[in-house]
């Protein structure tokens, strides 16, 4: 049976981890500002400063590097394996997606870009700044938005999103990882990637929906 007319609710993904390679186009920002890729160290670390073969910067090579990240480096960053198969299989199965970033306003059209440009089945992309409040920054979007559930790769921020949506957590690579601990408890499900959720929630869907 086609499910694709028939609306079941509202999945709220994470960019960064979930959907895009941000690993991948730090490497390549990095080239951009002093002009060498850098190799790989760790390939099963969490945050990309220890995944490549870099330094720590400080000063001026700081900003150099910070300038990196601009409207182009935030809207042509690749595709994660298996992400667009899963948005797909999603959409198929009945279900809106919207993409809700941890991300600066003024660049919320270029993730919207790169996003389509990827050919992922995701017309709106809702940004949220960071805040010192201890809750995820994106618990209000997601309180308004109210999703069936809720795709992210960094445990934090989970903090404070309505118990009501299923919250699954993408644990991807292990070393130096924040997903770990008691906070653990709070999230409704783990995944290895966004395609391993996607076949679980569809075959098996929790009671919520």
């Amino acid at each position: 049976m086609n499910n694709a007319n028939k609306t079941k609710g509202i999945i709220a993904l994470d960019a960064d981890g979930v959907l895009l390679d941000y690993h991948a186009s730090y490497a390549m920002a990095w080239q951009k500002a002093f002009g060498v890729l850098p190799a790989i160290k760790d390939p099963l670390a969490y945050w990309p400063i220890d995944r490549w073969d870099v330094q720590r910067l400080t000063g001026t090579e700081l900003e150099r590097f910070r300038q990196c990240f601009d409207e182009e480096f935030w809207s042509t960053i690749p595709a994660l394996p298996g992400a667009l198969e899963a948005c797909h299989l999603l959409k198929e199965a009945g279900y809106d997606l919207v993409c809700v970033s941890a991300l600066k306003e003024a660049y919320r059209l270029s993730r919207l870009k790169n996003i389509r440009d990827h050919g992922f089945p995701i017309d709106n992309v809702i940004a949220t700044e960071h805040n010192d409040t201890g809750i995820s920054p994106k618990t209000k979007a997601l309180s308004n938005l109210k999703p069936v559930a809720f795709v992210d790769d960094y445990l934090p921020y989970f903090r404070g999103v309505p118990t009501d949506i299923h919250m699954a957590l993408i644990t991807r690579e292990p070393n130096g990882t924040p997903n770990t601990g008691v906070e653990l408890k709070n999230v409704s499900s783990l995944h290895s990637d966004l395609l391993e959720f996607a076949k679980w929630w569809i075959n098996s869907p929790p009671n919520i929906k």
